[in-house]
């Protein structure tokens, strides 16, 4: 069987969420380990299915990309990151968590874009690499699981690899917003693609991309696979059909430190 669906930004992420939620690895780390969520949009879905409780979502955030440009939220402003042990949240941040984390234990990092190659892309406001800077050697010299949920609207063509070797706060002499530096990173990429099959059992094959009146940054799929599963799965995607837009918390432009950013009014 075969079914045709479109997924805005919003609901692709709620979709992604779900899956991250109910991969193998997330569930048994719930239960015997550690999790540690990253700050950003997507994570915010994946805590809300893992936990059931709503997050203010335009506050679990560091860096965004609105129609201004690049941003940070304030820090001021920003939510506290999630850390689960044994199914229990505690009180202890991600950077403080990874110095006991061990193989078996998960690290969800969102991304702001993904390559050809599975390769994903942090950028950097910060001069000295943020958050992903202190736990990404960590993670990846103990087998730390690393997963990654982004959605194909953050799909780019080129690598990654290659553009981060031109990115950098201080190379960039004009910007309309924040100037980065994009830090590549190594997991487990979990897109709609790989979130269809892990919910479902099916095929998803992109097939279009974009739109208007609301539909900017939607992805269209055609869904491929056993009648009954292809069923379930256009059942989920009506049910999260109408998932509403993150706003991201903005601080005052004029309060702003980042004097390279046009909107600071101090370039």
């Amino acid at each position: 069987m075969k079914a045709q669906v479109t997924l805005t930004s919003a609901e692709a992420k709620r979709l992604v969420a779900k899956a991250t939620a109910t991969h193998p690895k997330v569930k048994r780390a719930l239960e015997q380990g550690i999790v540690a969520i990253g700050l950003g949009t997507t994570n915010a879905y994946v805590i809300e299915e893992i936990l059931g409780e709503k997050v203010e979502k335009g506050r679990y955030l560091a860096g965004f990309v609105d129609a201004l440009g690049t941003c940070v939220v304030p820090k001021e402003m920003r939510l506290k990151e999630v850390v689960i042990e044994r199914g229990s949240r505690i009180n202890e941040s991600i950077t403080a968590v990874v110095e006991r984390m061990k193989p078996g234990d998960v690290l969800i990092k969102g991304a702001n874009a993904v390559d050809a190659r599975g390769i994903a892309g942090v950028m950097l406001a910060s001069e000295v690499g943020g958050t992903i800077a202190s736990i990404y050697g960590i993670a990846k010299a103990r087998g730390i699981d690393i997963i990654i949920p982004v959605t194909l609207e953050k799909f780019i063509p080129g690598s990654l690899e290659d553009i981060s070797k031109e990115a950098g706060i201080n190379v960039i002499s004009r910007s309309t917003g924040i100037p980065v530096g994009i830090f590549p990173v190594a997991g487990e990429i979990i897109t709609e693609i790989e979130a269809f099959k892990l919910l479902f059992g099916v095929e998803a094959l992109p097939m279009g991309a974009g739109g208007i009146g609301g539909g900017e940054g939607s992805r269209t799929f055609l869904l491929k696979g056993d009648a009954e599963r292809v069923e379930e799965a256009f059942r989920t995607v009506r049910i999260i059909k109408g998932e509403s837009a993150v706003t991201p918390a903005r601080g005052k432009c004029s309060e702003c430190s980042y004097t390279q950013c046009p909107h600071s009014g101090k370039g």
